[in-house]
């Protein structure tokens, strides 16, 4: 039997490094936005077939069926990373290749072999229990089970982005994401007097991310192969789903290949760099 892998997958697995990508890159204006707000939304950052193809994969992870809304018991269910090709192909097409080139910097990102985790909501009047605001943790997951002990620091070690894969329509009833616009400043300041040790998610989520509530809302709607391209600063929050389809979304890293310098003096800071460094040289951005 032939390899299942789709080419893209294959040509991904020989490169053994980042994509070329000759999709246009953004624009100034898009990194501009990127840099102030936190936050990218890139529409078609995949094609709505894989999105498609990849659902139907994740109905069968969930142990539910699309057409039994008898089967959709849980408001959430969490489904860790998967590294079929399908889903590392949606993570590295040629368009998103070169968005994390612009936000990023080229070779300074590692490609995606496995997309997720995926928290797959469903229409319930329950409360998931999990829609507090926060950050996403960078490191020490591996040796530390308890998560509110996982850290971040002002230098976003092992962290470039955080992204959120659209893989199903999401409208505002379907529970989007909610986006503090601009929030990644707030965080970054917090973090910077605690140097390359940073701080615990328990300790960030001490004040109830209160620094940041006067920040204004959006939310991460849009048709699936939508992907949303966030600073990992960014203050976020999940919400119930009180709409009437599943909605389905992967939240996965991009790891950086070189550690990232908020500080560099070379002239070569990426807009993620750049952007800490704003928040650390002003005040009440």
């Amino acid at each position: 039997m032939g390899d299942a892998r789709s080419p893209f997958a294959l040509k991904l697995e020989r490169q053994g490094a980042n994509p070329v990508s000759r999709h246009p890159s953004l624009s100034a204006a898009q990194v501009e936005q990127f840099v102030l707000d936190g936050y990218l939304r890139v529409d078609d950052a995949f094609p709505r077939d894989l999105a498609d193809t990849c659902r139907r994969l994740l109905w069968s992870a969930a142990g539910c069926a699309e057409d039994a809304p008898s089967t959709w018991t849980r408001p959430v269910v969490r489904i860790g990373e998967i590294p079929n090709p399908l889903f590392r192909e949606a993570a590295n097409t040629p368009a998103l290749c070169a968005a994390y080139d612009a936000l990023v910097g080229p070779e300074r990102w590692v490609p995606r072999g496995s997309l997720g985790s995926f928290p797959i909501r469903f229409p319930s009047p329950d409360d998931p229990g999990d829609c507090g605001w926060h950050i996403d943790a960078s490191f020490g997951w591996e040796d530390e089970p308890d998560f509110l002990k996982w850290r971040v620091n002002v230098a976003s070690k092992g962290r470039a982005l955080l992204m959120l894969f659209l893989f199903s329509d999401v409208g505002e009833s379907d529970a989007p994401t909610r986006i503090r616009v601009g929030s990644h400043f707030d965080i970054a300041r917090r973090l910077a007097p605690n140097g390359r040790d940073g701080m615990t998610i328990a300790e960030l989520a001490s004040t109830g991310f209160s620094e940041s509530s006067s920040r204004p809302e959006t939310l991460a709607t849009g048709a699936a192969g939508t992907v949303y391209l966030c600073h990992p600063f960014l203050v976020h929050s999940a919400q119930p789903h009180r709409g009437r389809v599943p909605r389905f979304l992967a939240q996965p890293a991009l790891l950086p290949r070189v550690p990232l310098d908020p500080m560099r003096t070379d002239g070569n800071a990426s807009p993620v760099e750049r952007a800490i460094r704003i928040a650390l040289e002003t005040c009440g951005t």
